[in-house]
């Protein structure tokens, strides 16, 4: 029987037998494998002798359900509860360097000894930590060493924030934690700098989630020692969240762990490390001219991240007030400045009395400065300081002590702008102003426009090499207009200070060439042509009525030309003597330049006209006396003029024995001569000869500069010179009829230690005159604004810590600056000015500092502005006493508050007026 006949059979006698579900599935899985025993036999051949009937019995079908029927189902059919996803989703690395155990029973991970657990933004370090897989939390402690201390306190780190505790309790699962003594740095007002970290240590603190914390007890300082501080803060209850803010509860100062009665119910510390708008807390305290003061107190405006503005005013019970505003401006690789307004309207005395006045005083500071790179073609600088006369020394804020010895206040705007094709033009325009605070008076320049045109060679190529006298000829040229005005300090910007403005231009076109002859001499031959112009004129008559010479304006367009042809020839010698082998100075080199100049001007007669005076004498004048650029020679003048420069140096053998080479030493920077003579004169040809010289001795701790004029004409009893020789008269060659001499001397302790002189030799000079225009020497005194004071340097700090005491090597430093003149020219033979200027410091111990600022008049024999400064520095404190004691300025002022920026309003001061 073939395979197909008896698969036939089979099915029909199985669906017969089998009745249950469980016989007919039996019977389909076999029914399965003789069909897959069949697979590939299609090709074979069945005989057909054989005949099929038709089957009368027909099978069942097997229901649909018939699988699922043959399980028993559940009651539940789908489970309602959220299958919870796994809470460590991410992989742990731990490390330990005493042992690592997992305890099956408890689930937790132990750590022991410089334990490290990494998880995601989480670190943590610590001597001891346990981690609990069934809680999903950690624990972090510290461990004891043999001595019994406490070590390997735990450091936590998540994200930013870095928290070093005695212990902590961490779950990863709600982000939470509860931390004991723990121990934060947050870096707040001045940003990274150190001093500026305000730390906080707290006994319990529980963490809610990234950004906000609960504290219990918590101590706030910037001091260095959080364990130990030498001030703090006691917070009772307070939210803190990093970055931003600290909201406290009640909070009251210790010091030394003694408690203060400075309490407040409760406190705000701004931690942000950007601009802020705030407050700025006022000082307290009393004049006994004007009564009770608020000082200093006002509000900060971050405009936005390139400008910012400071708003502060004082208010003085008796109605004297003050403001002052400041604004700060950065554009990085832009530009940067600030402007400075400040403002006093002073009261005396009360209003009835007689010695009741009121008066007011200004001051306007403006800075602002380019970066070359930003537009190399146009630029705009400006360095403004002006304002009342009085405003120094009249001030009612302490810190404007030293400027009241500053007599002088400029100030400068300027554009420029340069066109680069050639031939290259410059443009400026700048308005000037100058004001002497003793005679009050101020010239200004409102403004000056000038335009000049790069040098042109006709007869040589551009980019060529010149040579010889025709490819040297260049010229230029040159348009300057001016509007100057001058004024007192009473009619400063009211219309009345216009009155006097004097307006003029002026065109210069000078032409010049230059050449060598005998290969070391330099000719230089040139002339000048100048074009003036101006918008009023001057006609000068008698008055017999009134017995006065009138000068008359007239208004109208005028000019006039001039010019003049000038030669010098110079060249330059230089002389060196050597010295013999072995001796301490080796070689002396002298460096001379000797210069012989001509110049011709003609006289302009034809600008000039005459007046009589009342004794019928016709006197000559120009209408253009007076005006900005004045009137033309009337006398023609033919002068040569001489001048030599020196410089002297020598070579020694260096006091280093490692030195490899000589070390040169400036005898003479520079010793000048001048002098000329006129042709053309009738008398008195020769100019009085002019000494000038500076140099720099004790490797360079003093300068040394000092002038002269020496006269080679008599005077005659009336004091006026003759034309006499002096030497013919019986006395000298020259007559000295003045005489200058400025030694300035600095000294301190780091020039007798070896190693701390050669760094300060290296240093470059970081001085620099602040933007009230004081005098940064120390030599008038120094400024009194404390509130502002800067601590020390960090490495300073340190160093102080390293060395408790000096010993025998105490830092000072010592300042000296004396000036003297002379005055000569009627025979008077006096010094006009002779002054000692001093300052002083000295560093008793390293945290006590002593200084002096004085300085005598020898002509008026008395002393100048004299101060005295006491430092204390207390750590976190800084503690100053300036005193006054006698004089214009007589006062004193105290002043103690803490040197962090962050809490600069806690402070204290006392201050005197001036008398």
């Amino acid at each position: 029987m073939t395979s197909e006949i008896q698969s036939q059979v089979i099915t029909k006698i199985g669906f017969i037998a089998l009745q249950s579900n469980k016989q007919r599935l039996l019977f389909y899985i076999v029914l399965f494998i003789g069909a897959v025993s069949l697979y590939g036999q299609e090709d074979k051949v069945i005989p057909l002798s054989i005949k099929l009937e038709k089957d009368t019995i027909v099978a069942p079908l097997l229901p649909a359900d018939f699988l699922l029927r043959s399980r028993k189902k559940d009651s539940i059919t789908k489970d309602t509860v959220k299958i919870k996803d796994p809470i460590l989703v991410d992989q742990i690395k731990r490390n330990a360097v005493g042992y690592m155990q997992y305890n099956s029973k408890e689930q937790k991970i132990y750590l022991y000894d410089k334990a490290e657990l990494y998880y995601q933004n989480t670190e943590l370090k610590a001597g001891v930590i346990v981690l609990d897989l069934a809680k999903n939390e950690v624990y972090a402690g510290r461990i004891k060493d043999s001595t019994g201390t406490y070590t390997q306190i735990p450091d936590f780190k998540q994200g930013n924030q870095v928290v070093k505790p005695d212990s902590i309790r961490f779950n990863f699962d709600t982000q939470k934690a509860i931390i004991w003594n723990s121990r934060t740095e947050q870096q707040a007002g001045l940003g990274n700098l150190g001093s500026d970290a305000m730390k906080v240590y707290a006994e319990i603190t529980k963490k809610e989630n990234d950004s906000v914390y609960f504290m219990n007890r918590a101590k706030v300082t910037t001091a260095t020692d959080t364990i130990n501080p030498d001030y703090y803060i006691l917070v009772r209850k307070g939210k803190f969240v990093p970055g931003k803010k600290m909201i406290a509860g009640f909070s009251n100062l210790f010091i030394a762990d003694v408690p203060t009665p400075i309490a407040l119910p409760f406190a705000y510390f701004p931690l942000t490390t950007g601009s802020t708008a705030g407050l700025i807390f006022p000082t307290f305290g009393s004049d006994p001219n004007r009564g009770y003061f608020l000082q200093n107190g006002g509000y900060y405006f971050p405009i936005n991240d390139y400008v910012d503005l400071t708003v502060l005013g004082d208010f003085y019970t008796n109605g004297s007030y003050g403001f002052r505003t400041q604004s700060v401006y950065t554009k990085r690789y832009q530009y940067k400045g600030n402007v400075n307004i400040r403002y006093e309207n002073q009261i005396n005395s009360q209003k009835g009395f007689d010695d009741y006045s009121r008066s007011s005083n200004y001051n306007i500071q403006i800075s602002h400065s380019q970066d070359p790179k930003s537009n190399p073609n146009s630029r705009l600088s400006a360095s403004v300081n002006l304002g009342s006369s009085e405003y120094y020394r009249n001030s009612l804020n302490q810190y404007n002590v030293p400027n009241t010895q500053n007599n002088n206040l400029s100030s400068s705007i300027s554009y420029s702008k340069t066109f680069p094709e050639y031939p290259a033009v410059n443009m400026s325009l700048t308005a000037t102003h100058n004001q002497n605070t003793n005679t009050q008076l101020i010239n200004l320049t409102l403004p000056t426009v000038q335009a000049s045109m790069e040098r042109i060679f006709p007869f040589a190529k551009r980019d060529g090499i010149k040579k010889g006298i025709i490819q040297n000829i260049n010229f230029q040229y040159t348009v300057r207009g001016e509007n100057r005005i001058q004024t007192t300090d009473s009619l400063f910007f009211k219309s009345g200070m216009f009155k006097n403005a004097r307006v003029g231009a002026t065109h210069s076109i000078p032409i010049s060439t230059n050449f060598k002859i005998l290969k070391n001499f330099s000719v230089s031959v040139g002339a000048s042509y100048d074009d003036v112009w101006t918008l009023d004129t001057f006609n000068k008559s008698y008055d017999a009525v009134t017995e006065t010479v009138v000068n008359d304006t007239i208004k109208g367009f005028d000019r006039y030309g001039k010019y003049n042809l000038s030669a010098s020839l110079g060249t330059t010698v230089y002389g060196t003597y050597t010295f013999a082998e072995g001796n301490k100075i080796q070689a002396i080199r002298h460096v001379m330049r000797p210069s012989i100049g001509y110049g011709y001007t003609p006289s302009f007669e034809d600008t000039y006209d005459e007046y009589m005076d009342a004794d019928g004498v016709y006197i000559p004048y120009s209408r253009f006396e007076g005006t900005l650029y004045g009137a033309p020679g009337r006398t023609q003048s033919s002068a040569m003029s001489f001048s030599l420069q020196n410089t002297l140096e020598a070579k020694v053998t260096d006091r280093d024995s490692t030195a490899t080479e000589p070390k040169k030493i400036s005898i003479f920077n520079s010793l000048n001569l001048s002098t000329n003579y006129n042709f053309q004169a009738d008398s008195l040809r020769l100019s009085p000869v002019r000494l000038s010289g500076g140099t720099s001795i004790l490797d360079k701790k003093m300068s040394i500069n000092f002038s002269a004029g020496l006269d080679p004409y008599a005077i005659d009893n009336k004091g006026t010179r003759i034309n006499t020789f002096n030497i013919d008269n019986g006395g000298s060659l020259f007559r000295l009829t003045s005489a200058r001499a400025n030694i300035g001397y600095s000294i301190s302790s780091k020039m007798f230690d070896k190693d701390k002189k050669k760094e300060e030799d290296e240093e470059e000079d970081d001085s620099y005159l602040g933007a009230s225009g004081g005098n940064i020497d120390g030599l008038f005194g120094e400024s009194e604004d404390f509130n502002n004071a800067r601590s020390r340097p960090d490495e300073e700090d340190e160093e102080k810590e390293d060395n408790p005491l000096y010993g025998n090597k105490v830092p000072w430093d010592l300042r000296l600056a004396y000036a003297v003149s002379y005055n000569n020219t009627n025979r008077q033979n006096e010094i006009n000015n002779q002054s000692l200027m001093f300052s002083g410091n000295i560093e008793l111990t390293p945290g006590w500092k002593v200084g002096l600022s004085s300085g005598y008049d020898f002509k008026n024999k008395g002393f100048s502005l004299t101060q005295l400064r006491f430092e204390r520095d207390l750590k976190s404190f800084r503690m100053n006493f300036n005193w006054t004691p006698f004089g214009t300025y007589e006062r004193w002022y105290f002043f103690i508050g803490i040197k962090s920026s962050i809490l600069k309003d806690l402070k204290w001061e006392q201050r005197s007026q001036s008398r």
